[in-house]
């Protein structure tokens, strides 16, 4: 029997069926697709490859997805449920803090069902980070409960490492980070001109900032694999790539992770709330090094 309940938001980016196959309880936030004057609700639940797909070509045929904190209720119902359950000590995973206020709110939800079951627990980490970086901490939380780790052990080591996880984020097309504020207007008219792709970080905060950029695609992978060059992972099972429909990239950098430290990395699709921001075509690989993040 395990010693905690191990939970996450949907940002993790870690697929349904992983979660279902390995009991990490989830909430999905929540986004909003505008396509031909209509708007719709919707949930980051998918269950198939295809709907990832489907979701970045819609983006491509003119649709514009929003995305929002998930809410208050929707926390507190989620706690509750794994109370009644009989939950009593829970390690939860939300989005970085530097992106959404959404720990606050999961911390506070949790507050509120403590009172009603004393026995509950919550340690809500804030991973400042998201997607790929958010689903390595779940991915180590997940070995650590399984080696019988107690929540408060999980919660002090998966702390320990949030700030060595190296992030480098591509996109393809500016005017989604335009719509993010990310990059002015300007920026991204002139970067879509020539073709430049903006690497993106998260910073110590947990925020995300433009590490450089670079002209065209082949560029921006020889940064990412200068960049591993120069120091490589530490945790070689927890190399992950992160792509919004983007092949092309992912095999190079999977054949290049394969061929230069002989692991196999973790290749998965990046779900609509951070693909909101980023626009199908982009990638994305992180990695756990010595050094602390941005200090190679």
């Amino acid at each position: 029997m395990h010693l905690f309940t191990l939970s996450t938001d949907s940002t993790c980016d870690l697929y349904h069926d992983y979660m279902e196959e390995n009991d990490i309880r989830h909430v999905s936030l929540t986004f909003t697709m505008e396509k031909d004057g209509k708007i719709e609700d919707r949930l980051d639940d998918f269950r198939s490859y295809a709907e990832y797909l489907d979701f970045y070509n819609e983006l491509r045929a003119g649709g514009f997805s929003r995305t929002s904190m998930l809410n208050y209720e929707a926390h507190y119902r989620h706690f509750l449920k794994l109370a009644e359950e009989g939950a009593e000590d829970v390690v939860h995973f939300t989005i970085s803090s530097g992106l959404s206020p959404t720990k606050t709110v999961a911390a506070k939800a949790a507050a509120e069902v403590k009172k009603d079951h004393p026995k509950f627990n919550v340690y809500v980490v804030d991973p400042l980070t998201a997607t790929a970086g958010q689903g390595v901490l779940v991915r180590i939380a997940l070995k650590c409960r399984n080696e019988g780790k107690t929540a408060q052990e999980t919660y002090d080591y998966v702390n320990s490492l949030r700030l060595h996880i190296q992030h480098f984020i591509v996109a393809d097309d500016l005017k989604y980070l335009k719509r993010g504020g990310r990059v002015s207007a300007a920026a991204a008219a002139i970067g879509g001109m020539f073709d430049i792709k903006p690497i993106i970080s998260f910073d110590k905060e947990g925020k995300l900032f433009v590490l450089t950029k670079v002209r065209g695609q082949k560029k921006a992978i020889a940064f990412i694999k200068a960049k591993m060059e120069k120091e490589g992972p530490s945790m070689p099972e927890y190399v992950l790539i992160v792509h919004t429909d983007n092949d092309p990239a992912v095999k190079e950098l999977e054949h290049f992770v394969k061929e230069r430290f002989h692991v196999e990395p973790i290749v998965c699709i990046m779900g609509p709330v951070i693909g909101s921001h980023v626009g199908p075509g982009a990638f994305a690989l992180g990695y756990i090094t010595k050094s602390l993040r941005n200090e190679f």
